[in-house]
Parts: C-alpha cells; structure tokens; sequence
C-alpha cells in the first residue's frame, strides 16, 4: 500500500524556488569576471585567485613568448605586476567570453601591447633576471622606516618559489584578519 505524501504548504514551496532561484543567480555571478581587489581578499578567496592568476600567467606567457623582462619569473612578488597581470586576466576572460562581440579580442590585444609596455617598465625598475629576484625598493618618506628589507634572492624553482610565496600570503591574511575580528 503506497503512502499518499503530506500537503506541501505553498510557503514551503515558495522557499523551495527562492532558494533555487538564488542559488542559480550566485551560480551565474560567480561565472562572472570581477575585480580582484587583491588588498581585501580573505585566505580562502586569496588562494583560489593566485591559483587562477599564476596558470593564466604561466599559459600567457608561454603562448606569446613573454621574455623575463616582461613578465619575470618572480611576478607574484611584486605588487605593480600583480595587479597589471590581474586586471589584464579579467579583461581576457571578457574579452574572449563566448557572448562577446566578435571584435572584442582585438580589443584586448591591443590593451595587451599597452599592458606590456607597462610590465617591461615595472621589470626594469625591479633589476630582476631569470633566475634572480630582487625585492622592491621602498621609497621612504621622511620619517618612514623600512621594516620589511630584504635580499636578493636565487630563483632555483619558480614553481616552489610562487607556493612558499602564497602560504606565507595566505597566513599573513589569517593573522590579519583574527586580528581585526579578535579570532586566533
């Protein structure tokens, strides 16, 4: 003997589309390019974008034959690159998003000559190489103190470099953000 089910109260139902509606609208959204605002980024979201970042830049610079003195090996530490190479990763993604125009990639590849000029600028004032990073030269006002001056540094492995560099990223953010909410 099969067992009629309950009513459903309409409220019920009114929930149950609701809650798929919204989750279909964050589904879109977050296929959505934004913004990296690489400054409010929590752990969890940091770690997603380098990963994203660091495999488009590894493809982009392969793909068009990008010199180290365009993009060095040692990008992610330097923050004047980072943000130009994300900002130039958002505008490919829309650039090349299926629903564009057809004439949009042009668009992004002249952008791109521009965002390389830029990028080899950046390299040049950094004196990075191949194989060597040299950490930005702090400009200080009168008064400001270098508090984070380091040495230059051999590049053995850029792939072990760029994940070192990202787990001290990303404690760094988790201290940061236990402090400004009082959590360990």
């Amino acid at each position: 003997m099969s067992q009629t089910p309950p009513p459903h109260d309409p409220d019920d139902l009114d929930d149950e589309v609701d809650e798929s509606f919204d989750d279909e609208v964050h589904a879109i959204l977050a296929a959505v390019p934004r913004p990296v605002n690489w400054r409010d980024l929590d752990p969890v979201d940091a770690e997603a974008e380098w990963l994203e970042l660091n495999a488009w830049v590894n493809w982009l610079r392969s793909t068009y034959h990008l010199p180290p003195v365009v993009v060095p090996p040692c990008w992610h530490r330097h923050p004047e690159l980072v943000w130009e190479l994300s900002a130039l990763h958002l505008h490919w993604l829309g650039a090349f998003d299926p629903a564009q125009q057809a004439s949009a990639p042009i668009g992004w590849h002249q952008d791109f000559a521009a965002a390389r000029e830029r990028l080899r600028d950046w390299t040049s004032v950094t004196g990075c190489t191949l194989s060597t990073h040299r950490p930005p030269a702090a400009v200080l006002w009168p008064g400001e103190v270098d508090a984070e001056a380091s040495a230059e540094a051999r590049i053995e492995n850029r792939e072990s470099d760029f994940v070192d560099f990202v787990l001290r990223d990303i404690a760094a953010r988790e201290t940061e953000r236990g402090s400004r909410t009082g959590e360990p």
